[in-house]
């Protein structure tokens, strides 16, 4: 049996006649990392307060560890399922000390068996030394950090996480995303984490719950989601990607598209008529003028630092929607030119 289970797990808001979160179900392990990945209005937020107890579902079933702390006659408080909550503003108490922050939900511990956890935990997240000073006094990640030592100092069950990388700029945003996971696994804590941003839910997860309107999409590792998205919603999401749609040839491993045939990994068991496939910008690998099996007009170019970003439209089919390929940052490509490009085959994946 799983550590955590949401069964058939619906929310429908009062003057609403679309659930929030519709008749979910997700088994989680004890010490996954799961984030649930979505954008606004998908239903994750109200995943995460149901889990927490601050919002009461519809109907269905929760239970943590083995006990059932929702289902249609049994609703557990927040403060006993065992959950530790990081808000996205991370909620602490300007007045406080660090430590006394961190000491706030040890109210029933022993005064001295509390100054220890306290210590514990911020020299596990790496501010033993900040013990003394006050929210006002360190940086957005260490108030981070001291919201997630508060968290763990019950030793809860698990730990709740709502947007935390949210409110970081960009090079602090990347170090946090390392020093959170490493701070969790080291605690061997079970962790559910909301956000929108897929670099977020990619560097952290062990796997990636896909929301959209209420219904789970997919559910994977950051690595199979991104190779191998379901449907078209989570190959677009999880990010940038070419659909086309086309006709499956008779040898049922070649798609017939607008820019001619596409290979796929594995051949289909049956043909079909109307398949769509997903080509990640990086599987289109340019090559010498006129060695590739696809070519196209270069309509825009847009520089990323790491790569260059090639919209690319095809002679025969100048109306299309272009192609999306990544180039590598020293080629010279110049809009109106020409590009040839083989297709990475382990980067195409047919979606519903």
């Amino acid at each position: 049996m799983s550590f955590i289970q949401l069964e058939q797990v619906t929310k429908l808001f009062s003057g609403t006649q679309k659930p929030a979160v519709d008749a979910i179900n997700l088994n989680i392990e004890r010490g996954e990392i799961i984030t649930l990945l979505g954008p606004s209005g998908c239903g994750k937020t109200t995943t995460l307060r149901m889990l927490a107890g601050f919002e009461q579902p519809s109907t269905g079933k929760i239970t943590i560890g083995e006990q059932v702390v929702y289902d249609n006659s049994n609703a557990i408080p927040p403060e006993k399922r065992g959950i530790g909550m990081v808000f996205q503003d991370y909620a602490l108490f300007p007045h406080l000390t660090i430590e006394k922050n961190v000491m706030f939900g040890l109210n029933k511990w022993k005064s001295k068996d509390r100054k220890a956890r306290a210590r514990e935990v911020l020299e596990l997240v790496g501010l033993g030394d900040f013990a003394q000073r006050f929210p006002s006094e360190i940086s957005g990640g260490q108030q981070q950090r001291v919201a997630l030592a508060r968290a763990l100092a019950p030793r809860p069950h698990v730990v709740l996480m709502d947007e935390p990388f949210s409110n970081l700029d960009a090079g602090l945003r990347e170090k946090m995303r390392y020093d959170v996971t490493n701070i969790l696994r080291k605690a061997n804590t079970t962790a559910i984490i909301v956000t929108h941003d897929q670099k977020d839910a990619f560097a952290v997860s062990d796997r990636v719950v896909v929301m959209k309107d209420g219904v789970i999409q997919q559910v994977a590792s950051p690595r199979e989601m991104y190779r191998c998205p379901k449907n078209c919603f989570v190959a677009q999401f999880v990010g940038k990607t070419n659909l086309l749609t086309g006709e499956l040839d008779k040898d049922l491993k070649h798609v017939r598209t607008s820019i001619g045939k596409v290979c796929l990994p594995v051949a289909l068991n049956e043909i079909s008529d109307n398949i769509k496939v997903s080509i990640r910008p990086e599987g289109c690998q340019i090559v010498a003028a006129g060695a590739g099996n696809y070519s196209g007009h270069v309509e825009r170019v847009t520089y990323s630092g790491e790569y260059q970003e090639l919209y690319v439209n095809f002679q025969q089919n100048k109306t299309s929607e272009p192609m999306v390929i990544y180039a590598p940052i020293e080629e010279n490509i110049e809009v109106g030119s020409v590009v040839s490009f083989n297709i990475k085959t382990d980067l195409v994946c047919v979606v519903e």
